[in-house]
């Protein structure tokens, strides 16, 4: 059984050899640029694959919660990923900074590595406001670029927190207003789903003599979300970093600090592996999908599981636990061509997909039906295709007591050949690999999405019935199951793929298998 995790087989390059690729901005060609899209852990190798066969990208490479890659500029195109969460235009990927503790000469570090020549800066400009097809603003490009480096030789080398025994980014006007600005709209700061620090700064009383006449450009509007770990995390906050490459980006390009609607957002991560700088080419996340009314599972998810399970022109594919039908939705709207049906034993989640089918046109090739996973009112061998998430936690305890009963449902209604994806907990899943094979290799625990599998492992993964048998530190439910004597009676299923992602506080598994015989008549 292959079993990808992040950074795993999907990864172009190790952490190690991608911490000292260096790249600032440059087009490509006359219509490439370089982009990367973030994504859920274990989403990763989705992500990958997915801009490879969309795009035709070129130079991808994966990093724990982010994929690089070159493609066209082509917005619609770039629109259609679907297992990513937000999509940025790369401006600079550098080896991680170091900064004095110094908070003077950390200002003129971070402004000589981070910004470095204004010319890229100009350039990502201009091509992320051709992908967003403004043109009420146009920026200076390289015949003002001179005008821009202003003294910059003779100002990196003084220490500014001489300046009136202030630090660098609080010893001018600019950053005064920052400060102040940041004051009186706290309230406006957030905290987005990656955890990132967004600063917003809108400086309301700055001076405009305070910055040099070509570089004013008075409509240009910006803000600074950045997020930082590591080593130098430990010295400065991300408040604090956002904060001075604000004022960096104000004394280099003159470009108006805008707390609530600005025209360009600057996303800044800098870690100990990496330090990256791009423009945020959506406003909406990739994630976000238009044509969902009522959100269950998260989009991401319900597309990657879609997208492996094999869905041809004409299939029938199951969801015999369907909720609000998210998995069906992503699934209709990728392949349209093949027949759904969702299955739910409440009325409650059926009335809400059926407002999402409604609402996102695809009534004429979904269905919904009330009955029991458990029995499903269906033929033997009528299914292509079954895809479901099969709820966990202590609120289901219910459908886990229910689990091997779902499961011989699922395998009789399945066709030989057919395929089976399901979101499982790591408990159910090691459940579910028992019942198939009766193997005990599954009772260790499973390593974390981020954790490099060995190549012994791998093999291990690969075959089940060769794997070593259980250690003692096993949980109770890998116990319970162990004395289960059913274990090995859905042998008819067959262990094809495992991906571990991440569904916040917990972790689950996107299990595959595939029917390999007939299920005999008892």
């Amino acid at each position: 059984m292959e079993v990808l995790k992040a950074g795993g087989a999907c990864r172009g390059l190790s952490h190690e050899d991608s911490s000292v690729v260096s790249f600032d901005f440059c087009r490509r060609t006359e219509d490439t640029a370089r982009f990367f899209c973030t994504a859920g852990r274990g989403m990763e190798c989705f992500v990958a694959r997915e801009v490879k066969e969309k795009l035709a990208a070129e130079e991808v490479e994966c990093i724990l919660g982010k994929i690089f890659f070159t493609a066209k500029t082509n917005v619609s195109k770039l629109r259609e990923i679907k297992s990513g969460e937000r999509l940025f235009l790369l401006l600079r990927k550098q080896p991680p900074l170091t900064l004095s503790c110094n908070r003077g000469r950390g200002f003129n570090e971070l402004k000589k590595k981070l910004i470095g020549e204004p010319c890229s800066w100009l350039d990502a400009v201009s091509i992320w406001q051709n992908l967003q097809s403004v043109s009420k603003y146009k920026l200076e490009t390289e015949s003002n670029t001179k005008a821009l480096k202003r003294k910059s030789s003779m100002d990196s080398e003084v220490d500014l927190s001489e300046k009136l025994k202030k630090p660098a980014w609080e010893a001018n006007d600019a950053s005064q207003c920052l400060n102040d600005c940041q004051k009186n709209s706290s309230q406006d700061r957030n905290i987005d789903e990656h955890g990132m620090s967004t600063i917003l700064e809108a400086p309301a009383n700055f001076s405009e003599d305070t910055l040099p006449t070509s570089n004013r450009q008075h409509d240009f509007g910006f803000r600074v979300s950045c997020r930082c770990s590591g080593a130098l995390g430990k010295i400065y906050t991300a408040e604090e970093l956002g904060r001075m490459i604000g004022i960096a980006i104000i004394k280099e390009f003159g470009w108006k600090a805008d707390l609530r609607n600005p025209d360009l957002e600057i996303f800044v991560h800098l870690n100990d592996e990496h330090s990256i700088v791009g423009f945020p080419l959506l406003r909406a996340p990739l994630a976000s999908r238009a044509y969902i009314r009522s959100a269950g599972l998260r989009s991401t998810i319900a597309w990657a599981m879609a997208s492996v399970a094999e869905i041809s022109v004409g299939a029938l594919v199951l969801d015999p636990m369907c909720g609000l039908g998210t998995i069906l939705l992503e699934a209709a709207k990728e392949w349209p061509e093949a027949c759904y049906l969702g299955i739910d034993l409440n009325k409650s989640p059926l009335q809400g997909a059926y407002d999402n089918v409604k609402a996102a046109g695809l009534t004429d090739c979904i269905e919904l039906l009330q009955a029991s996973a458990a029995k499903l009112p269906l033929l033997s061998e009528s299914v292509d295709v079954v895809v479901s998430d099969i709820p966990f936690g202590k609120k289901f305890r219910d459908v886990q007591e229910l689990f091997p009963c779902i499961l011989e449902e699922i395998q009789r209604v399945l066709r030989v050949g057919g395929t089976v994806v399901l979101l499982l907990s790591q408990a159910l899943h090691k459940q579910l690999l028992w019942h198939i094979s009766g193997s005990h290799r599954t009772d260790r625990p499973l390593k974390a999405v981020s954790d490099e599998p060995s190549r012994a492992e791998m093999m291990n993964d690969s075959n089940p019935e060769e794997s070593p048998r259980s250690s003692p530190n096993t949980s109770s439910a890998s116990r319970d199951t162990r004395n289960d004597t059913s274990g090995g009676h859905m042998r008819w299923l067959k262990p094809a793929q495992s991906y571990c992602v991440s569904l916040g506080v917990t972790e689950a598994v996107i299990f595959k298998c595939k029917k390999v015989s007939a299920v005999p008549v008892r």
